[in-house]
């Protein structure tokens, strides 16, 4: 072969070196574009899950003064700092039946919504301890006068059932009528319909309950068994409404259950590595968007994300549930009202 015959072979092996190194080049920086195009997406898309309402605007300065701040600890270069300061979110559960999926794991088709479940999460300063109280939705008490949707307020009422305050004011009059109960301020909101809860439990890949009791109701079409059982979406929401199965009958009763199905899933979302499976990430993050409703404090990706990374520390075993102290109402023997002194002295301890 000659000298020239060689230099073209050696330029067509060159040439054919520079084409694929384009090519590889081209292939690599279209699978990038179409990486950050679904990123961009996705974080658009979970973002526009989320509603959210205004509740400061709504209510604002007649309500309990803000728990004293924490000054955030010095974040590393280029990283966000991560609160740490207490807080106090307002965790509803709301019945409503708007749309197929809630009116069928309602079992009904009713106008209207009430707060089903309703708990105050309490974020110690450092965020590695919490304590969860419930307020049973019978407990009579005085609904204040709340904002409305349509322009104007509403009346006060005295010896109302406390649930009544979602269905005449929705989220702003809820968190009013906590405030004015507890004299504890809401540093935030937030709400989780039916099919939400239940998505967000199917997510996770369900959810493992031990009950101490048979559970029979009909209404919620739950029936178990006592002992440790592994439940999907749809039979989890029944464990969190059922009433009719245990005790007496009351709200009391499944309020135990409701603070039993809360560690419980914490302790799955502790065990489920989400942060190794980015797929498992947002199928989760999908789940637990789509039925939420937030304040305007939660109202994206990022700051949902932000409270996400203060609760690091947090495991269910240094979360304490606790019930507000009630008796039974004189006025009714289906209805209670706070016991005090110890009500007042739980919510006094929370400030």
């Amino acid at each position: 072969m000659t000298r020239h015959e060689e230099q073209g072979d050696a330029g067509r092996r060159t040439g054919r070196r520079s084409r694929a190194l384009r090519i590889a080049g081209l292939t690599l920086t279209g699978t990038l574009v179409l990486a950050a195009a679904a990123a961009g997406w996705a974080y658009w898309h979970l973002n526009h899950n989320i509603t959210s309402v205004d509740i400061d605007s709504a209510l604002g300065d007649d309500r309990p003064a803000r728990a004293m701040l924490t000054p955030a600890p010095t974040a590393p270069a280029g990283a966000s700092p991560v609160p740490t300061g207490s807080l106090n979110i307002l965790v509803l559960g709301s019945d409503s039946r708007s749309g197929a999926a809630n009116r069928e794991l309602g079992g009904g088709d009713s106008d209207g919504a009430r707060s089903d479940t309703a708990m105050v999460v309490h974020l110690d300063a450092g965020r590695t301890t919490a304590t969860v109280v419930s307020i049973p939705r019978d407990t009579l008490v005085t609904r204040p006068s709340c904002p409305l949707d349509s322009g104007g307020t509403s009346a006060p009422a005295y010896g109302a059932m406390f649930n009544s305050a979602y269905a005449v004011g929705g989220p702003v009059c809820a968190v009013k009528t906590v405030e004015t109960l507890t004299g504890v301020r809401m540093d935030h909101y937030l709400e989780i319909d039916f099919s939400g809860f239940a998505r967000l439990v199917d997510a996770l890949g369900g959810v493992d309950v031990t009950t101490g009791q048979d559970i029979d109701d009909d209404q919620s079409h739950l029936h178990l068994a006592a002992g440790t059982h592994h439940l999907d979406g749809t039979r989890a929401l029944a464990l969190a409404r059922t009433r009719h199965g245990i005790g007496d009958g009351s709200d009391l009763g499944r309020i135990g259950l409701q603070q039993t199905l809360v560690k419980a899933l914490l302790e799955q979302v502790s065990d489920a590595g989400l942060l190794t499976d980015p797929a498992r990430l947002y199928q989760v993050a999908d789940a637990a968007t789509a039925g939420l409703t937030t304040d305007t404090g939660l109202d994206s990706l990022s700051e949902l994300m932000s409270l996400g990374r203060s609760l690091d520390g947090l495991t269910a075993d240094r979360v304490t549930t606790v019930t507000m102290p009630v008796v039974t109402a004189p006025s009714d023997p289906n209805r209670v009202i706070p016991e005090e002194p110890r009500a007042s002295e739980l919510w006094a301890s929370l400030r």
